[in-house]
């Protein structure tokens, strides 16, 4: 096998790693494209090609990430990762544990770690690599990784977040969610809601969003039933769709072009958070982005005409 060959077969597992330090599918499309320019121009064959790959994307990522949160202190509004709408990597044996670690929630406590940290449990307790290779990568040794291992799972336990374990269950739910949105069925979406539901959205400034976060079932519901009815009117459009390995959306406009991601976190049968994500520089990778400003124009305009 060859060395294109040999790295697109393992290019799943390091774009899943890269994203899951990095938080934002470019920049991990960017770390591969990276560790691949090194692999073709190493003059030496590694002895083991998934180690040697996945340090060196792992060792770019922790690079990249610590000039990014420089940029991320100074962000507009609350930041959300960017929305992955499917993990190139499968373990079937690890599945729902691969899915939850890459939930907005889950990538929003790995935030909290260090660079190094993040790493450590990206690569130990999410891909399962031993602590030699772990070492290798973040070049620390072996004993230093197993208190930055010790000190991330403290950090990620602490809020650790919880799913509906059936996924049956949760895309149930979700799919009465979003028939009510499109009903605006206010009690249909009271009764699918936490009492302490929480909404969010990440516009960076850079798209309409709210100006803080809605809390409680009754405001969320009133909130979205008034709003996504008036929107669908105009045009928009709602494509179910996994985000981060939880139920969630796409929306759309009138044209097809993306304008904002939702993805929801579903626990003991109610949906405790919604996030959507608006940043149009987040969204280009899931397809061309439409003008949220010009919707929320029409939106007002709908809305006034109505009156």
């Amino acid at each position: 096998m060859g060395k294109v060959e040999e790295f697109a077969e393992l290019r799943p597992l390091l774009f899943s790693i890269a994203y899951r330090i990095l938080g934002s599918v470019s920049e991990a499309e960017d770390a591969v494209q990276e560790t691949w320019l090194r692999f073709d121009a190493s003059p030496t064959q590694p002895t083991s090609v998934k180690s040697f790959l996945s340090a060196v994307v792992t060792r770019i990522s922790i690079d990249v990430l610590r000039s990014a949160r420089v940029r991320r202190e100074e962000y507009v509004g609350p930041w959300f990762p960017e929305p992955l709408l499917d993990d190139p990597y499968e373990d079937p044996e690890r599945s729902a544990e691969l899915a939850d670690s890459v939930s907005t929630a889950a990538l929003l406590l790995l935030e909290r770690l260090s660079p190094l940290e993040r790493a450590v449990f990206v690569l130990r307790e999410v891909f399962d690599f031993g602590f030699p290779e772990v070492a290798s990568a973040v070049g620390r040794s072996e004993g230093a990784c197993r208190q930055l291992a010790v000190r991330a799972r403290r950090h990620m336990s602490a809020g650790s977040p919880r799913f509906e374990a059936d996924r049956r269950e949760r895309e149930e739910l979700a799919t009465r969610f979003f028939e009510a949105l499109r009903e605006g069925d206010v009690l249909g979406l009271q009764q699918l809601l936490a009492a302490d539901v929480s909404m969010v959205g990440d516009g960076g400034g850079k798209a309409p969003q709210l100006a803080r976060a809605v809390m409680g079932a009754d405001k969320v519901a009133r909130l979205l039933a008034a709003v996504f009815p008036e929107l669908a009117r105009i045009g928009l459009t709602t494509e179910a769709h996994e985000i981060n390995g939880q139920p969630g959306a796409i929306f759309r406009d009138r044209d097809g072009k993306v304008l904002q991601t939702l993805a929801l976190d579903v626990l003991d049968g109610q949906i405790q958070t919604i996030r959507f994500v608006l940043n149009p520089d987040k969204l280009g990778h899931v397809g061309p982005v439409g003008d949220a400003w010009e919707v929320s124009r029409e939106f007002r305009e709908s809305r006034r005409s109505a009156e």
